[in-house]
């Protein structure tokens, strides 16, 4: 996300400032529970500063939802270590998975405030799940000229990806339990399986 006020001297601008705030007070209490008020006195601005950017609490959580995942897309990225593509790419999205499986954000949403997922699993694309398309389409295009992503249609194969993680991540926990065989360690182990099977030639 960014903001067209100027950057403080740390770098963060106002907007990142609001954003923090709102994660420090869903963390604390829950999206529901959290007020326009809350967060603008734990940013140190006025509520009318947000009312000018931000119409209520859920348009600041989804700003802040889209800066958190992207940031994870952004850490995993497969960066050009020398390695083919395939292997490099199915790292980045289990390491992804397991970031976001871990966030403490999506946890507390999960656990008090599940209805605000509902959207992006069953309705539409939000901001981030853009973003990850168009980071899995230039990796599956980059796979594919050096050969170790099969040929095909790389938006179709994009939003395959995205559904078996998006599962994996969301649905995982769901599933795991006190068996060591069923840890979200051996399911990390299954999602590396899964995803270079279906992308390998």
């Amino acid at each position: 996300m960014t903001s067209n006020r100027h950057n403080t001297a740390a770098g963060r601008t106002a907007g990142d400032a609001v954003l923090d705030a709102a994660r420090d007070c869903v963390l604390a209490v829950g999206v529901r529970r959290t007020t326009l008020t809350d967060i603008a006195r734990r940013a140190g601005v006025s509520r009318m500063t947000l009312y000018r950017r931000w119409p209520d609490v859920r348009t600041i959580v989804a700003d802040l939802m889209t800066r958190e995942w992207t940031r994870i897309a952004a850490d995993v990225h497969p960066p050009d270590d020398g390695r083919a593509v395939r292997p490099r790419l199915v790292d980045g999205l289990v390491a992804g998975v397991r970031a976001f499986r871990a966030h403490p954000l999506l946890r507390k949403i999960v656990e008090v405030d599940p209805e605000l997922l509902l959207p992006y699993v069953l309705d539409r694309l939000g901001a981030s799940q853009h973003a990850f398309l168009e980071l899995f389409e230039e990796s599956l295009r980059a796979g594919q000229d050096d050969g170790t992503v099969r040929a095909g249609h790389p938006g179709r194969q994009a939003r395959a990806v995205l559904l078996v993680v998006q599962s994996f991540a969301l649905s995982g926990p769901t599933v795991t339990g006190d068996d060591p065989e069923l840890s979200p360690e051996a399911l990390d182990t299954e999602l590396r399986a899964v995803l270079d099977r279906m992308l390998a030639p």
